[in-house]
């Protein structure tokens, strides 16, 4: 599956063909990413997908009806592309590295538009404590060419998708990576300092260096579909560390006596904002679980 357009779809074909498609039924919900089995119809252009085949993952958030939405499948990688206009935020961020975790897909931030000048320096502690627990993170600029290198080096030979709020950049980006695409970009409201919607729908690209990536509509929040709220702490990959030390071993970090975690963000072993960045995905995941 290679775009998503509502109900209908393209898909690549095994001889690299592209072709329209729509699903059989309305029970099937196929997303960007998934493998499908699907036959031509007689006399149409259109194929029809007759079955979904199992994912390898799913990147998920909550719906509107207390269900969970699936935003893509079969990453092998997930970007979060931030910026300092408009500005980011990095709960956010916390939360797109959480679902990363929890797919066991290699993750990286990508600080985009370094051309517009100094860093904020809250945005560069933030970059730094990414760093300090192992991810990557890309500072590049889509505008002036600016150490794209480093974000096409990453997406070599896998499935990525770049994920991030409005206006960071995303499509921009991707341009650049792909070198011959036209997807749509706009410019931020500098009234309002937030991005506009310019993706309709998601898209598969491949690139030149064999990997591939989905560019997706930019968000204005965003958290993973976590059934269990003790699969928060795993999302938190210094959380999840740090919790093996922890007296209890069903500790969720907050007021239990002999918490580990809290021990490392008391020392600044931890950063603080991360462990609030915990703290609030835990109280929302727990509250959904409730309904």
């Amino acid at each position: 599956m290679v775009a998503t357009f509502g109900r209908r779809f393209a898909l690549s074909l095994d001889d690299g063909a592209t072709a329209a498609a729509r699903v059989k039924g309305r029970t099937m919900h196929p997303v960007c990413g998934d493998r499908v089995e699907a036959v031509p119809l007689p006399n149409e252009p259109d194929w029809l997908i007759t079955r979904l085949l199992p994912r390898a993952n799913e990147l998920t958030r909550p719906n509107l009806r207390g269900g969970i939405e699936v935003l893509a499948a079969n990453l092998d990688a997930l970007v979060v592309v931030t910026a300092d206009f408009p500005a980011t935020d990095w709960f956010i961020t916390d939360r797109y590295l959480c679902a990363a975790e929890l797919m066991g897909a290699t993750a990286a931030v990508a600080f985009n538009k370094i051309d517009l000048g100094a860093i904020e320096p809250a945005s560069e502690q933030a970059l730094e404590e990414y760093d300090a627990i192992g991810y990557a993170t890309l500072r590049c600029s889509a505008g002036r060419n600016v150490n794209m290198d480093a974000l096409f080096d990453f997406l070599a030979g896998r499935r990525a998708i770049l994920v991030g709020q409005s206006g960071v950049g995303k499509s921009s980006l991707i341009n650049r990576l792909v070198r011959d695409s036209v997807l749509p970009t706009a410019a931020v409201s500098k009234a309002r300092r937030e991005g506009r919607h310019t993706t309709a729908n998601s898209v598969l690209l491949s690139l030149p260096n064999g990997g591939a990536v989905i560019d997706s509509p930019g968000v204005r929040d965003y958290a993973p579909a976590i059934a269990d709220p003790a699969g928060v702490g795993r999302g938190f990959r210094e959380v999840h560390d740090a919790a093996a030390a922890c007296r209890f071993a069903n500790c969720r970090h907050r007021r239990e006596p002999g918490c580990e975690v809290k021990a490392r963000v008391a020392d600044g072993r931890i950063s603080a904002r991360r462990y609030e960045s915990y703290k609030r995905l835990l109280a929302n995941t727990e509250r959904l679980a409730r309904r």
